[in-house]
């Protein structure tokens, strides 16, 4: 089973309501930890000993949260404090219609259902019907208003599991190759490369006017930029996972990508702000969405392993050629081992 969040778009007739039910749930988070802090020991409360103007199972469900918060204090040394208004609602509470979506609030002193009114796509209700629903969550961003639902959905089993194997890189952003050995370049390096110079060479020209508001739009241009080919990426390496009924896509593990990605003195920058977390979890989150498991391998050596006869060569720029007399694209070898890689931790991502 694989964890992914749901979005809906909510239309409330009355925000005012979420808006204090949101700021009521994180001021009692923040004073029960803030007591618990005190005391050295998170208290045993129930709903009725916990003073709110919410429901009882939203009290419930704060009193866990404020729990954990409690445990991540004891850890860091350092208590966090919420600050964005926010309102759970356990899978027990809520229900979700064909354009509603209903929970359970206090208003004029009486626990009421509420309902209001969402944008559901006939996607949305799919992957809702044909999965596990774990807590709703309310939260407002930019004016808006959203219920983020989180579900579990099933992925393919161990048994006749077709691989995919998935090489990151900056002179081609990800290289993919089947079990079967179906291979595809997704990205242009190049051009991306050429679009950070660019920014780059503008933001110096600001920067010498001292135009500080201009320097960061430029950034923000820049970064949505990548976060749209990264997007896109994403989005062919799954197509082609569905369309050869792939079970499992195996990704590197990032700790070392940046000490065992080569790089020449002009590609330093552009490794440094390639956002290859944020692909990698493009590809776990839609591979998710597909029913696709998602797993992490160890990377190293895995663009200098020849996979025919297992010896250790490096790659002259992008050709890997080893004695035996296999040869191919170096991205491509290195996807082709990281599909053979076993599962490093025993662990896989989650969405």
């Amino acid at each position: 089973m694989q964890t992914v969040t749901i979005q809906i778009r909510i239309l409330p007739d009355n925000p005012s309501v979420l808006v204090d039910i949101g700021n009521e749930y994180i001021r009692t988070v923040n004073e029960l930890t803030e007591q618990a802090e005190v005391s050295g020991t998170f208290p045993k409360l129930t709903s009725k000993t916990v003073h709110a103007n919410l429901p009882s199972a939203v009290k419930n469900q704060l009193i866990r949260d404020a729990k954990s918060i409690f445990q991540k204090t004891k850890k860091l040394n350092k208590r966090p404090i919420l600050k964005k208004r926010v309102y759970y609602v356990n899978n027990q509470n809520y229900a979700i219609g064909d354009s509603s979506v209903s929970f359970p609030v206090v208003m004029d002193g009486k626990v009421q259902r509420l309902v209001v009114p969402a944008i559901i796509t006939d996607r949305e209700k799919t992957m809702l019907s044909n999965s596990k629903h774990g807590l709703l969550r309310v939260v407002q961003k930019s004016a808006k208003w959203f219920v983020q639902i989180s579900i579990e959905r099933p992925t393919a089993g161990a048994e006749g599991e077709t691989l995919m194997g998935v090489d990151l890189g900056l002179k081609v952003p990800a290289v993919v190759v089947t079990s079967s050995g179906k291979t595809k370049f997704v990205g242009n390096g190049r051009k991306n490369k050429y679009i950070r110079r660019k920014y780059n060479a503008w933001r110096r020209k600001l920067g010498k006017l001292k135009k500080l508001s201009a320097i960061r739009k430029q950034r923000d241009k820049e970064s949505r930029y990548m976060k749209d080919q990264n997007h896109k990426i994403s989005h062919q390496i799954v197509n082609m996972a569905i369309q050869e009924r792939i079970s499992v896509i195996k990704l590197e593990k990032l700790a070392g990508i940046r000490k065992t990605t080569r790089t020449s003195r002009k590609n330093a920058k552009n490794l440094h702000n390639w956002s290859f977390y944020q692909l990698q979890q493009f590809i776990t989150y839609k591979a998710a969405l597909a029913g696709i498991k998602v797993v992490e391998v160890d990377p190293a050596y895995t663009s200098q392993t020849c996979p025919s006869c297992g010896q250790h060569n490096k790659a002259k720029d992008r050709t890997y050629q080893c004695a035996c007399g296999y040869a191919a694209h170096r991205d491509r070898v290195g996807a082709i081992n990281i599909t053979r890689q076993p599962v490093a931790d025993g662990n896989s991502l989650s969405a």
